[in-house]
């Protein structure tokens, strides 16, 4: 069900753990896998993806965690985290199907590339699948240009960069 037309969004800090971010980061997960897989996935692999693909990286000194609340409610998610000093790289970037094309996306973009300058660092990178295209298009909205890879993984097939100074 579609929300109603785009209120205002509030982007913050908040631990990986807390609630709103745990129900937000299973979303994702349950959206990514499950379009990797192409079938729902359930709860236990969920549960696995998430000891699997651990978020610890993305608290103080090294990185950050944040929920984006549309009108108050949690709906769009990120993570930062260095991957060396001048390096930050985003991850866990979702935003709930029904709050795309609210903005929700672009908020979430600019408080994490300000976490990545408090951190120190002078680009972000991400990498993403191809069929995240609604992922792609955003990055490319919002100023980050493909890249040769810098990583490698079963679900890296686009990497982006963007300069933060």
């Amino acid at each position: 069900m579609p929300l109603p037309p785009a209120g205002t969004w509030q982007v913050v800090a908040e631990p990986f753990t807390a609630p709103d971010a745990t129900l937000l980061r299973r979303a994702y997960y349950a959206e990514v896998a499950g379009r990797y897989w192409r079938r729902s996935v359930t709860e236990a692999e969920i549960d696995q993806g998430l000891l699997d693909f651990p978020d610890d990286e993305l608290t103080a000194p090294t990185g950050r965690f944040v929920v984006g609340r549309l009108d108050g409610r949690p709906l769009a998610c990120g993570g930062i985290r260095l991957l060396d000093p001048v390096t930050a790289e985003l991850t866990r970037v979702y935003v709930d199907p029904r709050a795309r094309g609210t903005g929700g996306g672009a908020a979430l973009l600019r408080v994490l590339e300000d976490a990545g300058r408090a951190l120190g660092a002078e680009r972000v990178r991400l990498d993403t699948r191809s069929d995240l295209v609604e992922a792609r298009a955003l990055y490319a909205r919002q100023g980050y240009a493909e890249i040769p890879a810098y990583s490698s993984g079963p679900y890296a097939e686009h990497w982006f960069e963007k300069r933060l100074v």
